[in-house]
């Protein structure tokens, strides 16, 4: 029978309750240790030295971003130059947007078609279900021009462009110390009109033991930038496979590194796997920008020798983690890639 309801919330839990459970991923769940123990204190970055008029603070900058990069694939950046008025602002209207009744996020809010996503429709199992509803929103177009969205348009197209020159220096910075020639390829290659924004919201669930906010995944872009809630919930999986949780920095965004960096750097820079946990009690929110190619861009390796990947497209790779997940209800990701 269709659903229909008043009520802002997806049917997360009949949609959760309905799928089975697969006894083999429960069973590999629990032999991988999946839970998660203790805190981790990523590195933090304070941007200001990569504008520093004196070049030992430059340097030294683009030499803990890159650190970061490549021992973590994760860190903290204070400093970045977004107003944090603006970040209050956009996660108002964030919170207005999802609590629009459950058939209008769905329907239509002003926003492209498509952009409403909820659960995981590709789910065969309980273990590949996400208990979260999210925009994913393609900067290119943002929206149509009624007056109910007007003030959420506006404080996403800046933020749009505050996060693009943002990820684009931090981009830069990693390119840079590794003395590629073409430093600009990517920057060139990615601006406002080929990223997205991706809102987030995590509602209050009864199953937060045993589910995933957001299965655990490494995410197809150059650079994430991520304005969490002050709930936080991020876990990250370590070398040793040991799951960590990240807290939420006041003043603080969050930057890990993406699958396209990785290849792009030779494997020296690290897109590191991470998941969200729902918290029962509490809903979460989180923007993320993603920093990304045009889909007929060319991604290979910066060091010309030795690669470990194949070159391919950005519209190659997105093809075959779409195939993925459809066909096996996970991504792969760059495995799919390696020589």
């Amino acid at each position: 029978m269709p659903y229909y309801s008043t009520s802002s919330t997806p049917p997360l839990e009949e949609t959760y309750v309905k799928l089975p459970s697969n006894a083999l991923l429960h069973q590999q769940n629990l032999s991988q240790d999946n839970t998660c123990t203790k805190e981790c204190d990523i590195p933090t970055i304070t941007l200001h030295g990569l504008t520093s008029s004196i070049s030992q603070e430059r340097t030294k900058c683009k030499e803990d971003i890159a650190k970061a990069a490549s021992e973590w694939g994760i860190f903290y950046v204070l400093d970045h130059g977004i107003s944090h008025k603006l970040l209050h602002v956009m996660r108002i209207e964030q919170i207005r947007l999802f609590s629009m009744p459950f058939e209008k996020k769905r329907s239509w809010c002003g926003l492209p078609y498509g952009s409403y996503r909820w659960g995981t429709p590709t789910a065969t199992c309980q273990e590949q279900f996400s208990w979260s509803e999210a925009f994913h929103v393609p900067l290119s177009d943002i929206g149509d021009s009624s007056e109910e969205f007007k003030t959420f348009r506006e404080v996403m197209d800046k933020l749009a462009t505050d996060m693009s020159n943002l990820a684009n220096t931090i981009a830069r910075s990693l390119s840079e110390y590794l003395g590629d020639p073409s430093t600009r390829c990517i920057t060139k290659s990615c601006n406002k009109s080929t990223s997205f924004f991706r809102l987030n919201h995590y509602p209050n669930c009864p199953f937060s033991e045993e589910i995933f906010g957001l299965v655990p995944h490494t995410d197809s872009s150059y650079l994430t930038i991520v304005h969490p809630d002050k709930v936080g919930k991020l876990q990250l999986k370590m070398n040793d496979s040991k799951w960590v949780s990240v807290q939420p920095k006041p003043g603080a965004l969050i930057v890990n590194i993406g699958d396209l960096f990785q290849a792009w750097s030779n494997d020296v820079y690290k897109s590191v796997e991470h998941r969200v946990v729902p918290r029962s009690g509490a809903d979460r929110h989180s923007i993320v920008y993603f920093l990304c190619p045009s889909y007929d861009s060319l991604i290979g390796s910066c060091t010309g020798h030795s690669p470990i990947y194949r070159s391919f497209t950005f519209g190659e790779f997105r093809k075959e983690v779409d195939k993925d997940v459809k066909q096996l209800g996970c991504k792969v990701g760059l495995p799919r890639f390696h020589l």
